[in-house]
């Protein structure tokens, strides 16, 4: 429960320094390109900064090939329930296209913890617990499969 209680912690503040950029990066492009497309170009970098941050970070497991190829399958259901609600915002409550996904993304939250946790931790609490440290193996190799 405690190691739990740190990844929801260690979750949260990964989230809002990936919001940080993922918003910065909007707040760029947004001038340049129409805010949907700005709003994805963000996202998706956003996003491989979120998978390094939680894997070493949140759950403390090592980055793998396929850890990273799988991660963008957790943010799926972020990015609908985020752009929903972002066009909902823009198109029919008239919000600030600036101010817009920082609101949709309050919504996304518990789901993007559940879903990556089971990605980036796949056998569960356990696993994470008695997982070693990120770092190169004991022969002093990295492994082939990190990313």
């Amino acid at each position: 429960m405690k190691e739990q209680l740190g990844q929801i912690f260690r979750f949260g503040l990964v989230g809002a320094v990936n919001t940080g950029t993922f918003f910065g990066i909007y707040l760029l492009l947004h001038p340049w390109m129409p805010y949907f497309l700005a709003y994805t170009l963000a996202f998706l970098l956003a996003m491989v900064g979120s998978f390094f941050m939680n894997t070493y970070f949140t759950y403390r497991t090592r980055p793998t090939w396929k850890k990273f190829l799988l991660f963008p399958l957790t943010n799926v259901t972020n990015y609908v329930i985020q752009s929903a609600g972002l066009y909902a915002l823009v198109t029919w409550a008239g919000m600030d296209t600036r101010i817009a996904p920082l609101v949709a993304a309050v919504v996304a939250i518990p789901f993007t913890f559940l879903l990556s946790r089971k990605i980036l931790v796949p056998g569960g609490r356990k696993q994470a617990e008695n997982a070693p440290a990120p770092g190169p193996t004991t022969s002093g190799k990295p492994r082939s499969s990190r990313v």
